[in-house]
């Protein structure tokens, strides 16, 4: 069962992953956006088996990637 985070929960969580990782939260969604079109938990274990990313981390960023390409479908 997946965890539900609050909008400060992520927040905060993104705001760690480039101290955690090294990589800033662009180089992420660009790295799900060519990764494999898989659905939302399986692309969190993609992040995590691949990159080696902890739980909330990958799904932090799969989350973020969903609201910004979201976004876009509004404009």
């Amino acid at each position: 069962m997946s965890q539900v985070f609050s909008e400060e929960t992520h927040r905060n969580l993104l705001a760690r992953i480039p101290h955690c990782t090294g990589r800033e939260i662009s180089d992420w969604l660009r790295t799900v956006e060519e990764g494999p079109a898989l659905r939302f938990e399986e692309r969190v274990s993609w992040l995590r088996h691949e990159h080696n990313l902890a739980y909330g981390h990958a799904k932090a960023i799969i989350h973020e990637y969903d609201l910004r390409r979201a976004a876009r479908r509004l404009l």
